[in-house]
């Protein structure tokens, strides 16, 4: 592909397989190591690191030593991918691979483990381009068995597993990743494994579409997709084309269809779908249409996700139909509208993410396309690929969408992301009307908003625009413009648009240099017409710059601190302060760097002249204009510092000349304000500094020592940055061109580097490495002002010399922000530790600070908590000495986050996604080679524990429970750090800290005792020491928090202790998950492990164990494992005694019930004596007892029950069928399943010989593979004791919730538990159960019928409905008797769909036979008995489906029973009249004639509609219709609530079918029958038609569009009714039209045009003039109705686009104006639509009026401000 002109080739020779000095080909290195100045070390560190990793981690697996060995060896590897990236050879990957997958598989690893092993795997399979299918494969089974012992857990809900909440994310994400590697025969494995789950009706199905969305692979090359998606494409495509009400699996495979058409562009037909694809995308959009539409709720929960639907479209583009560019520009036309600012709804989020994501993703497919690197996956063939056609009208279809949504109220972020793409693919497209709405929002100061969306945009497009490129040449002319324009944004008074103006500012200015070559057009002959333009436009840059300082001054001046907070006593600067001056600093900082030297020269000296003519106080304004100096000389520090630093330092000496001037507690300003200046200032090269060093030395010996704490602040600050600088290694500079910005020579153009990314390969980086002399300095100043520091702080703990307070505090500072840079720490290698080289070499000769300052400031410490506890300030400087002294090492955690953070956001908004290969520009580049170099200095995870650290971490535990609060709280974070780091040493705390808990203790203070709390709760991201997964720790935490109830220090009354215990119990039960027993590895895991061993380069270090060491490491495997038993029993047998201790107090008895609870575990069985506790515990007083120990009691009841036996069945032997068809549905071989009334077993014979199947959905699709299991009936011995039955019976009788609650699940206890019985003890249990559930039902209430209907469905779920035929032929005796009143008749009905519809297709006779009982009853009178009957008939027909590969079923079928409704309802559907209501005061039966009848049952029938419409799976559509006229004729025109139930009812209904999805062939019987009602008698059926139409339609809309004889009859069915005699009817007809044109379902064209100018010309009769006060003719003439409807016509077309002027809008206009005085109705309607015009149109009006002549707009203003509105 000669496209790939940058081939990764070029840019990383490397890569070219010569394998380097590792002696092998890495996968794939983190090129940014080779830029960092010590690289030359690096090969040889990360060999060695490998080979311990590989050595080790294999020896661990060999010892079967899981922890701490395996899992440590694992982290070491993740942190060297970190460092390193994928440095290693293919074969070492593919064994760490195989390793990590035996790893994760392991059946009972603990589920904390598993998450670790599984995270770097992920990470090892993340870049699928460096493994292909020949290297690796993957078995899908044992993820499959992971996944559903984890995600499908039939004991997590009994609390016998915790599991972490993140678990499912992670495993999903690793079988994505594993995906691509199963095996070629996984397809047809995975299809009979889930298959026979596909039962529609039942939870199996969400089981099995889950399964298949996950695990089906998709990557196949083409020539084996025989065996891959052509096995399942056909049939779960022709599913989803048939499912038409949204259940909740379809996600699903829209999500499976999104990621196989994305994978296989080109080698799969789409086009027959398309249309079908993007109405189901409009529908779940949800957006509102028509007035009164009901949503129904599953269209919003079960919506599609966008980001799947995004990847469909996208990969759908392209190809030799070009369907799809058409149906997406149709799509975004429809709903343009929607777009606008003014319109907002919950919808609007939706939106916005389609607009966002999908450029990006049309962007990844073309990276893919044409400059990814080829790579094992199937390329994207010819015929396929987009051409640059399709491009552009991709571009051309988003264009109007994102103009709009840049102004909405969320969403200029998401248009700036959309528009930042498109530029990519067409700038010239693209970016020319985003600059038309730009420059105006400069130049308007009214609209602010305008002005932060349109930057933000242009923001986005930025690089596209500075780079022109063939296709947008003039694209950087617009730059200086834009730059010079934007100035005024720098605006004090409007923060964010201030804040928006920098980051526009900072990004142009990024990526041009700004150099004066005006020049050039003198010197050079051959410059191209745009070069010329922009070289002599260069000239404008020193203005420019000159000009954005002036701004800045302008803003530092309105922001001092005395003029913003005279009498505030705050000295911080506000959050929005910090964040302009951060704003400020680094735009100002950027400009500087991207100077030329003449151009700085000119800044420096305004800047310096700014800064020593003012003096600022040191707070708001001192710090804005340090850090521009700051700036200034980080640029050119030879030059600055030669203006800056003299002054500075003779200024303070001379201030400072005055003794007294030292001493004073408030400094002089002028003094403070140097001071601080040149603290900044030094922030620069090291070298540079060294030619001031005397200078330097003397101000640090005047000022550290100032009284002022300010002033001696700002000298620590002052030394800070000095050593800094001198000792740490940094990039120097970071402009966008290495060398820095160059004038223009008779060969270099700076222009050309317009917009120029960075080049990896020559970035030439300038470090800064710490020279000799430069080490020297430091010492010298560390010897001079840190040693008599120390030695002033010794005698003073030694108590010789007395420093007063203040100099005790004054001692702690300074050297509290000494930063401990790298001088020596103290270097020991232990085996497990990685020293990561970060180029300083440790002189050892030299004395260690470190090891000094420690030896003092412990005694110190001691002292101060001994004499002066009150001394907080001291305490927290000493606080924070300790943190740095374990923990700083250059640069602080935190601070690297929050860089790694903004260096991605940059990335992000700048960043080239078409051409991808890391084109970024040089500053990001440089900042990302920096980050690399912090990374490793941070690396130091588990280091060594020393005793050092260990006297440190006691210290800050005895800090962590000392008297005050503040102490206390800061200390406690530096202690969660520390146990963060040094992994081992919780071991040593824990202890430490229950002591202060010890009931025994008297000496504990309260403060101690919370202190030592909160130090076992941890803070919200470190550890809990509390809760550690480990025996050890639990062991001992859990019964110290129980015991420390009774230390004497403990108060119940103090609220913030109640408030700690509740929040460590609340974190222990959130955090817990089950800690692991058996830690055994399997060989499978060591034959790898072994592999490993074997491969060389590197070879592993510690090389494979021995035999012998083998053996001890299985006995000590064993051991481990017997010894977390006994420590698991332990803690259970230790929770109970402090149950069982008397003085416990309630609030610790529910703790310990909760822990003891944690203890339940699948794999092991709790102790009897726990179990007796829990069953003594289910009737104690308290509630939260019995609760807890029902659940607990359950889980106990699972661990001990028996696996039964089981026996293979073969399905096909009891049909005495032998072969089975690829259908679902009621088959011949699944027919002994169901239940039939003449073969239900009935002896004990026929009982023993029956094949009960308990699962429901077994059969209905394909039976699976293996024969069938089926369990022996194991015979129990049951005692149903006599007296227990007449406890129930005087149970039954008692009515109160209560009891009837407990009866209810004793029943259905009983039901389910005589699952294997013997047919004797089934059939005495069910002689005492009928009689007691009949009378149960007779004495149901409005409280308990929930209770009952509950007992029935779990007794039938997942049961064969033959063994509970007693149940069934029970319930199924005469429901609806109107014994007990209409309550009862509704509750029985209830209670036996519970069990029907758990049953679902097996039950076919019973539904039959309910049917034909209740289809005379449908007349019922009472509400609640007929939505009772709606629902039931909605269960007993949701059998009958319209899916493909199914048969048509044997349960009742719709079509049957729509058909006789019909014949019952003929005198509604015949008469003319209207129907009334009918209400009857008694229910009685008399000679009732047939229409009364009709209207009972029709609203017995409008129910039964309304439930259906969101069950069922596919809507019935030519049996509704049939129904359709009935229902307009009733359903009401008007939103009145004020009407009776029917009415009501028939709108719903309306407005549910007007939603269904219509299949293609459907659509022409609905028109037909809508045709055929728009002729009816009465107006409201005529105007409901086009209300239901609109729905319709828009929910239809490309199923309608692809069908062009649909479209030409909706489009005259609305003209026909434009013409209607009514009124209502012609405006809603209006209406309706101008609605299909503005979704551009239908088009304003000429021959519509001339049809309403022609109506609208209709001559009018003349009217005769009458006396006034005569009556008007109330029925309008037919000539009145035909012009009223031209007029309306018109009207429709000016309102269908209410956002912009088409060309044939200025005519229409003009022409209704003409009728402005016409008669009425027709007035009116000019007048409103007039009215609507101007509203919709008068923000934009300044652009709309170019549209109209000059003659038309005369008329229009005429019109518009006309006196007819006043009249």
């Amino acid at each position: 592909n000669p496209k790939v002109w940058h081939a990764k080739s070029l840019v990383f020779p490397e890569l070219n397989g010569s394998p380097t000095a590792e002696g092998f080909v890495p996968q794939k290195d983190i090129v940014y190591n080779e830029l960092l100045p010590y690289k030359d070390k690096l090969d040889e560190e990360s060999n060695e690191f490998l080979a311990q990793i590989k050595g080790n981690l294999g020896r661990a697996v060999q010892l079967r030593e899981i922890w701490p060995g395996v899992l440590f060896w694992t982290r070491k590897l993740s942190t060297y991918m970190r460092l390193y990236g994928r440095k290693f050879s293919k074969e070492d990957h593919v064994h760490f691979v195989k390793l990590l997958y035996e790893l994760v598989t392991i059946p009972k690893l603990e589920i904390s483990m598993m998450q670790c092993f599984a995270r770097l795997l992920i990470t090892l399979l993340k870049k699928k381009e460096l493994l292909s299918r020949e290297d690796l494969e993957l078995p899908w089974r044992p993820l499959y068995e992971l996944q559903d012992r984890i995600l499908y857990s039939k004991t997590e809900h009994l609390g016998l597993n915790w599991f972490p909440s993140s678990v499912e994310a992670v495993l999903k994400a690793l079988i994505k990743n594993c995906r691509p590697y199963f095996p070629e025969s996984a397809t047809q494995e995975m299809l009979e494994e889930w298959r026979p789950l596909m039962c529609p009706f039942d939870v199996t199905m969400q089981k099995a579409m889950g399964y298949f969305e996950l695990f089906l692979p998709t990557t196949l090359p083409p020539e084996l997709h025989d065996k891959g998606f052509k096995l399942w494409f056909d049939e779960l495509i022709s599913l989803w084309v048939s499912v038409q009400n949204l259940p909740s699996w379809e996600v699903n495979l829209v999500s499976l269809f999104a990621r196989l058409a994305n994978d296989n562009i080109g080698y799969i037909d789409w086009d027959p779908y398309i249309p079908k694809i993007f109405t189901r995308i409009l529908r779940s959009l949800n957006l509102p249409v028509g007035s009164s539409q009901m949503l129904v709720s599953r269209y919003l929960t079960n919506a599609y996700d966008i980001s799947h639907v995004v990847i469909w479209i996208s990969a759908l583009l392209g190809g030799p139909s070009k369907q799809t560019q058409t149906q997406l520009s149709g799509l975004f036309n429809s709903i343009a509208s929607f777009f606008h600012p003014s319109n907002h709804g919950r919808w609007l989020m939706k939106l916005m993410k389609l607009v966002q994501r999908l450029p990006a993703s049309v962007v990844k497919r073309l990276h893919r396309e044409r400059y990814r690197m080829p790579t094992w996956l199937t390329p994207v063939p010819e015929s396929h690929l987009l051409s640059e056609q399709d491009i552009t009208d991709f571009v051309e279809s988003m264009k109007q969408p994102i103009l709009l949504v840049m102004f909405s109220k969320t969403g200029s972020l998401d248009a700036a992301q959309a528009l930042q793409n498109l530029a990519l693919l067409r700038p010239d497209l693209v970016i020319p009307p985003v600059l038309e709405k730009t420059y105006p929002a400069m130049e308007t100061l009214t609209e602010p908003h305008q002005l932060t969306a349109t930057l933000s945009c242009m923001i986005g497009v930025a690089r596209s625009l500075v780079a022109g490129g063939q296709r947008f040449p003039e694209g950087p002319t617009h730059m200086l413009p834009l730059l010079m324009r934007a100035l005024p944004g720098v605006d004090p008074n409007d923060f964010s648009k201030c804040m928006i103006t920098f980051q526009f500012l900072a990004t142009f200015v990024t990526l041009v240099p700004l150099v004066d070559c005006s020049a050039a057009v003198q010197t050079r002959n051959d410059l191209t017409q745009v070069e010329k333009v922009l070289c002599s436009a260069s000239a404008e840059f020193e203005d420019f710059v000159l000009q954005f300082i002036d701004r800045c001054f302008a803003l530092i001046d309105t922001s001092t601190l005395e003029q913003t907070r005279e009498e505030m006593e705050t000295e911080k600067m506000t959050h929005l302060e910090s964040l302009v001056e951060l704003g400020l600093s680094s735009t100002f900082s950027t400009i500087l760097t991207q100077c030329s030297m003449e151009i700085f020269q000119v800044a420096l000296e305004k800047v310096f002249n700014f800064a020593t003519t003012n003096i600022f106080e040191t707070h708001v304004a001192g710090r804005m204009v340090a850090n521009m100096c700051r700036a200034a000389t980080k640029c050119h520090p030879a030059e600055a510092l030669k203006l800056f630093l003299p002054h500075c330092c003779n200024a303070i000496l001379q201030i400072s000349a005055y003794e007294e001037e030292l001493n004073e507690e408030e400094l002089d300003k002028e003094l403070m304000w140097n001071l601080q200046l040149l603290s900044e200032v030094t922030r620069v090269d090291g070298d540079q500094l060294l030619l001031y060093r005397s200078q330097l030395v003397q101000i640090l010996q005047l000022t550290l020592h100032l009284k002022c704490k300010q002033g001696y602040n700002l000298a620590c600050k002052l030394l800070y940055h000095i050593l800094r600088s001198m000792s740490l290694i940094y990039p120097r500079e970071y402009c966008s061109m290495p060398g820095g910005v160059q004038q223009h020579t008779d060969t270099y153009l700076p222009i050309k580097d317009w917009g120029r990314p960075g080049d990896l390969l020559n970035l030439g980086i300038q470090w800064h490495m710490p020279s000799t002399e430069e080490k020297e300095f430091v010492f010298y100043l560390l010897d001079l002002l840190l040693k008599p520091e120390l030695q002033h702080l010794q005698k003073h703990t030694q108590g010789e010399q007395d420093i007063s307070r203040s100099a005790t505090g004054y001692g702690n500072i300074p050297i509290s922000t000494f930063p401990f840079i790298n001088i020596k720490p103290e270097i020991i290698i232990q085996l497990c530790e990685t020293n990561v080289y970060t180029g300083v070499d440790y002189d050892l000769s030299r004395e260690n600070y470190r090891e000094d300052i420690c030896k003092v400031i412990r005694p110190l410490l001691h002292h101060t908590l001994e004499h002066s506890e009150d001394d907080i300030k001291s305490l927290f400087s000493i606080i924070k000495i300790i943190n740095d002294l374990l923990h700083f090492k250059g640069s602080h955690k935190h601070e690297f986050d929050s860089r790694w953070k903004s260096f991605s956001l940059i990335k992000k908004s700048m960043e080239n996604k078409l051409h991808g290969s890391k084109q970024h520009i040089r500053a990001l580049l440089i900042d990302r080679v920096m980050l690399q170099h912090e990374l490793r200095n941070l690396t130091k995870e588990g280091c060594c524990y020393r005793s050092v650290h260990q006297d440190l971490i006691n210290d800050l535990l005895r800090l962590s429970t000392s008297r005050y609060s503040q102490v206390r709280s800061k200390a406690q974070n530096v202690l969660f750090t520390a146990l963060g780091t040094y992994s081992l040493c919780c071991r040593d705390v824990i202890p430490a800290v229950l002591e202060y808990l010890d009931p025994d203790r008297t000496d504990v203070t309260q403060q101690q005792f919370k202190g030592a709390l909160y130090c076992l709760l941890g803070n919200h991201s470190g550890i809990c020491l509390a809760n550690l997964q480990y025996w050890d720790c639990i062991a001992l935490t859990w019964p110290a928090i129980l015991h420390s109830g009774m230390s004497p220090s403990m108060s119940l009354e103090k609220s913030s202790v109640v408030r700690l215990f509740d929040d460590l119990a609340d974190k222990i039960h959130r955090q817990y998950e089950t800690i692991g027993i058996d830690f055994s590895i399997p060989e499978s895991c060591v034959e790898v492990a072994l592999k490993m061993m074997k491969s060389s380069n590197p070879e592993p270090t510690p090389c494979a164990a021995s035999e012998q060491e083998e053996l001890e490491g299985r006995k000590r495997q064993e051991q481990k494992n017997k010894d977390s038993v006994q420590k698991y029993e332990k803690l259970v047998v230790d929770l109970l005694d402090s149950l069982y201790d008397r003085n416990l107090l309630w609030k610790f008895e529910q703790i310990a019930i909760g822990f003891l609870s944690l203890m339940l575990r699948d794999d092991h069985p709790l102790p009897s004596s726990a179990v007796l506790f829990f069953v003594e515990s289910l009737n104690h007083d308290s509630l939260l007892v019995r609760n807890g120990a029902i659940s607990a009691v359950s889980g106990i009841l699972k661990q001990l029950k028996r696996p039964h036996k089981k026996v293979a069945v073969n399905p096909y032997d009891i049909s005495e069928l032998k072969t089975s068809s690829l259908l679902a549905g009621d088959r011949p071989d699944n027919q002994w399943l169901r239940y039939d009334s003449s073969r239900l077993p009935c002896s004990q014979q026929d009982w023993n010989e029956c094949c009960f199947i308990e699962k429901t959905h077994w059969g209905y699709s394909i039976w699976p593979r293996y024969t069938f299991l089926q369990f022996l009936n194991i015979t129990v011995t049951h005692h149903l004791v006599q007296n227990d039955v007449f406890n129930l019976e005087r149970l039954v009788a008692d009515s109160h919730e209560s009891t009837q609650r407990c009866v209810a699940e004793i029943i259905s206890g009983l039901i389910r538990g005589s699952k294997h019985w013997s047919y004797s003890k089934v059939e005495k249990l069910w002689a005492l159960l009928c009689p007691l559930l009949r009378k149960a039902l007779s004495n149901i209430t409005i409280e308990t019928y929930a209770d009952w209907g509950t007992c029935i469905a779990t007794a039938c779920e997942s049961r064969d409905p033959r063994k509970l035929h007693w149940l069934f032929e029970m319930l199924m005796e005469s429901p609806v008797t109107g014994e007990g009143g209409s309550f009862v008749d509704a509750c029985r009905l209830y209670v036996l769909q519970g069990g029907l519809a758990q049953q679902e297709w097996r039950v076919p006779e019973l539904l039959h036979r309910l049917l034909q009982y209740l289809e005379p009853k449908l007349t019922q009178v009472y509400k609640n008995v007929r939505e009772r009957i709606g629902s039931v008939l909605t269960y007993i027909f949701m059998i009958d489906v319209n899916l493909p590969h199914t048969q048509p079923t044997t349960s009742p079928r719709n079509a049957e029973f729509t058909e006789r409704v019909l014949a019952r309802l003929k005198p509604l559907t015949e008469g003319e009249e209207e129907i009334q209501n009918h209400v009857v005061e008694e229910n009685t039966e008399g000679d009732q004639d047939e229409r009364t009848q009709a209207i009972k049952l029709l609203k017995t029938v409008l129910k039964w509609l309304m439930t259906s419409a969101g069950r069922s799976f596919s809507s019935v559509v030519p049996e509704q219709l049939r129904l359709l006229p009935l229902l307009f004729k009733i359903a009401p025109v008007e939103n009145d609530d004020s009407y009776d139930e029917m009415k009501r009812d028939a709108k719903t209904c309306l407005s549910l079918m007007s939603q269904g999805l219509l299949y293609s062939e459907q659509i022409p019987q609905v028109l037909s029958a809508l045709e055929e009602i728009s002729r009816s008698s009465s107006w409201h059926a005529r105007y409901t038609v086009l209300t239901y139409l609109q729905i319709m339609v828009f929910y239809n809309l490309f199923t309608f569009l692809s069908d062009a004889k649909a479209v030409s009859d909706v489009r005259a069915l609305v003209l026909s009714l434009l013409e209607d005699e009514q009124l209502e009817v012609r405006e809603m007809a209006a209406t309706t039209l101008s609605g299909f044109l503005q979704c551009n379902f239908l088009s304003i064209d000429e021959p519509m045009q001339a049809h309403f100018e022609a109506l609208s010309k209709t001559r009018l009769p003349k009217r005769k003039r009458r006396e006034l006060g005569s009556v008007v003719d109330t029925i309008p003439s037919a000539d009145l109705v035909r012009r009223h409807a031209g007029v309306l016509g018109l009207s429709a077309c000016i309102l269908s686009s209410p956002y912009d002027v088409p060309t044939w809008m200025p005519q229409i206009l003009v022409d209704l104006s003409a009728h402005l005085n016409d008669t009425q109705p027709i007035e009116m309607t000019v007048k409103k639509t007039l009215s609507d015009f101007r509203r919709t149109h008068h923000d934009n009006w300044q652009e709309h009026q170019q549209k109209f002549t000059d003659d038309q707009l005369l008329v229009l203003t005429d019109l518009l401000v006309s006196p007819c509105y006043y009249a």
